[in-house]
């Protein structure tokens, strides 16, 4: 959770800079500062989760193979 929180931080900041010198408005700069990071985060944290999951996976049959087990 750390580095999801530390990517955050991260992402605010960039999404601030960006919106602001596209706009030249604090408002505007905040706003998007707020919503498409937050947005970003929530779906960084699923992204990692699947691809855990895809890993785990992606072992099992190795796993299955070393002990003689079938995967069916």
């Amino acid at each position: 959770m750390s580095k999801t929180l530390s990517f955050a931080a991260v992402h605010f900041t960039v999404a601030f800079t960006v919106g602001y010198l596209m706009t030249g408005s604090v408002w505007v700069g905040g706003a998007l500062a707020l919503v498409e990071p937050a947005c970003n985060t929530v779906a960084f944290h699923f992204h990692e989760k699947v691809w855990s999951r895809l890993e785990r996976r992606r072992r099992r049959p190795i796993a299955l193979a070393a002990t003689g087990l079938s995967w069916g």
